[in-house]
């Protein structure tokens, strides 16, 4: 039944789900598999220290980074809302 009150420590759970949700999508984006030689988008080689570091790696450095500014304008949602979104 819905008391219109939290629980307590529910704050706290809810700070443990969005970080558990920021692991799990963390672990889905390494890579897995065999791992390349060269780039799969320039074809550039793939030096064997980072082939070692991260088994299954696929990109080169250069590509993987571009990789990644294209993903951080792709941010999660906050299970919250912003403090605008909550004063309308």
């Amino acid at each position: 039944m819905a008391t219109g009150w939290a629980g307590d420590g529910a704050v706290q759970d809810q700070i443990d789900a969005t970080v558990q949700d920021a692991i799990q999508r963390a672990r889905r984006r390494l890579p897995s598999g065999p791992g390349r030689m060269h780039c799969e988008d320039c074809e550039a080689l793939i030096p064997a220290a980072r082939r070692k570091a991260m088994p299954g790696v696929r990109v080169c450095v250069a590509c993987q980074e571009l990789h990644d500014r294209e993903e951080a304008g792709v941010a999660g949602y906050n299970r919250r809302g912003s403090k605008d979104s909550q004063l309308r």
